[in-house]
């Protein structure tokens, strides 16, 4: 007997929690269970040769926006040369529907609602004594001959009774591994399928502290927290923060998903002391209207938001990452632009710029034709016209999130965008104004390379007749030294100072104390010094006219932990 439990990534990058839990419940089938991951750009065909090959007796894959249509492809095909093979689906993007679902696909056996690890405990009892009873399984949702049966709810587990599912798995190198402090959120956001699950639960704070310490000894890269508000509990959050600082190694970062307006002062504390790049915060704050706010329950205080990361901000050792939601009821074009604004003003790290999906199982599912919102029927069912905001909108609010994504999320263009952002009132209108130069110079849908971005930049800055061009080739002089060495210097960059004396400075091992045992000529080569008519390390969140020239060192070997750029000097 072969259960093979499979899922489709969105990136090879991810790693699926949800097998790894399923699997680590079911310890004791053990000898029965394989797992495989594969990701959307796999090759469909060798993905269900791969599975045909593992010859499995039973096949459950789990089943999200990102992947249902892949899925439904491999696994059409599977049945056609496994016409005998139990094929079950689980997940959020079948949960919801299954008996629709079922009906549609007679491919497919049956389907797991909700929660895994104990439905999959009975699947995998029953189909091991070879002769499957399935009706009696809480959480299932299953075909029997031309009737679909739907067995009973199953009542949530104890969180605290699975085992840490990652204790097996040797190589942490090139995956971000996902972690679950808790499962289901208060809140009761309509556009979200958390808000199904009302029923909040934690694990133990001393099985958390035991989980995390694992990740920190064994130096995996990055922890994603799973749980939908971490910082809804106060006394949860001020430990497990607290105890991620005493047993930090610098080598492991941890992501969150946080409501900024909840923070306390201690909280904010705690993270100020945090060793940078220590963690990460994702602060949805979707809208700043306040009527859409109401339409979608989602409670907060968009003021104390805006204080909480701005006094994040100035500790400066925390990536922020705040997230906006286009296609929002009563949000039309003007609101969402004061929306993106007001948002871009906090200065986070990036600012995630997203359309409306219209979620089976969620409540703006049920009120989609109240809100006048059509969208798109197949996944990932993105809104494209509401009551309140046109397609022809929706579609400049689409460049303005590409440019948002090359430009100012990529980090790569700090002080250009500062003295950019001096030519508007708005920076949603520079960003639109950006994407409509690409649009019409047919530059969009072309994987540019980093310097092509730049030479981009440059040509709209001198399309649109702005002034200082002088400047702004510096500005992007800083820019790209401030991320990489250039073995090769763009012709607009102008010519470079003689720097070699500063290298035989005595000064040297004070200012570069990372590069002692190094000749003179080997720190030449990994650093960087460039002259400036203004002092670009002034230019923190505005531009700064008035700061005077400066020589500035680009220390590579000694880089930010929160964005990777290195570290500057003035000499």
């Amino acid at each position: 007997m072969k259960i093979l439990l499979v899922a489709v990534n969105a990136k090879y990058i991810h790693s699926s929690l949800a097998l790894r839990s399923i699997a680590a419940y079911n310890a004791e089938y053990a000898d029965l269970i394989e797992l495989r991951e594969y990701t959307i750009n796999n090759d469909m065909s060798r993905v269900t040769a791969d599975i045909f090959k593992r010859d499995p007796d039973v096949v459950g894959i789990s089943c999200y926006i990102w992947n249902y249509s892949y899925v439904r492809k491999i696994t059409g095909e599977l049945k056609k040369v496994r016409p005998d093979l139990p094929i079950w689906l689980g997940g959020p993007e079948v949960s919801f529907d299954a008996e629709d679902f079922l009906t549609d696909n007679r491919h497919i056996t049956g389907i797991v609602r909700g929660e895994g690890e104990a439905t999959w405990k009975d699947l995998i009892s029953a189909y091991a004594k070879g002769r499957p009873e399935l009706k009696d399984i809480p959480g299932i949702t299953f075909r029997q001959g031309e009737t679909i049966l739907r067995c009973r709810d199953r009542e949530p587990i104890d969180l605290n009774e699975i085992p840490l599912c990652y204790e097996s798995v040797g190589d942490f190198d090139n995956r971000i591994i996902y972690y679950e402090g808790s499962r289901g959120c208060p809140f009761r956001c309509s556009y979200c399928l958390s808000s199904a699950d009302c029923r909040l639960r934690f694990k133990t704070i001393e099985k958390i502290k035991k989980e995390i310490s694992f990740f920190v000894e064994k130096g995996v890269p990055l922890v994603k927290f799973t749980d939908r508000t971490f910082n809804c509990n106060h006394s949860y959050t001020k430990e497990i923060w607290k105890y991620i600082s005493e047993i930090d190694r610098g080598e492991t970062s941890f992501h969150f998903e946080i409501a900024a307006d909840l923070l306390d002062e201690e909280e904010i504390d705690i993270i100020s002391q945090m060793r940078e790049g220590l963690i990460r915060l994702e602060i949805g704050i979707q809208t700043t209207n306040t009527k859409t706010l109401e339409a979608i329950h989602r409670t907060m205080d968009f003021h104390q938001v805006a204080r909480n990361v701005k006094a994040i901000n100035e500790a400066g050792t925390v990536h922020q990452h705040l997230d906006l939601i286009a296609g929002l009821p009563y949000e039309d074009y003007e609101s969402f632009t004061r929306s993106y604004d007001e948002v871009y003003a906090l200065r986070p790290q990036q600012l995630q710029l997203g359309f409306l999906k219209v979620l089976k199982g969620s409540e703006m599912y049920e009120r989609r034709e109240e809100f006048g919102i059509r969208y798109m029927p197949e996944p990932p069912y993105e809104v494209l016209q509401t009551a309140d905001i046109g397609y022809a909108e929706l579609l400049k609010i689409k460049l303005v999130e590409e440019m948002t994504e090359v430009y100012h999320n990529s980090r790569q263009f700090e002080k250009t965008l500062l003295l950019l952002e001096t030519e508007y009132d708005s920076p949603f209108k520079m960003f639109l104004e950006l994407g409509e130069y690409y649009e019409k110079k047919d530059l969009l849908d072309i994987n540019h390379s980093r310097m092509a971005r730049y030479e981009i930049l440059r040509d709209f800055i001198r399309d649109k007749g702005f002034e200082r061009t002088a400047l702004f080739d510096e500005a992007m002089i800083f820019d790209l030294y401030l991320r990489e060495n250039l073995k090769s210097r763009p012709e607009w960059g102008g010519e470079r100072g003689d720097y070699a004396r500063f290298y035989t400075d005595e000064r040297l091992a004070e200012v570069l104390p990372a590069y002692e045992g190094y000749s003179p000529k080997q720190v030449m080569r990994m650093t960087h010094i460039e002259h400036f008519s203004v002092d670009f390390t002034h230019w923190n969140n505005t531009a700064d006219f008035d700061t005077g020239e400066a020589d500035i060192l680009f220390d590579y070997k000694s880089r930010s932990k929160t964005d990777n750029s290195a570290r500057i000097v003035k000499v």
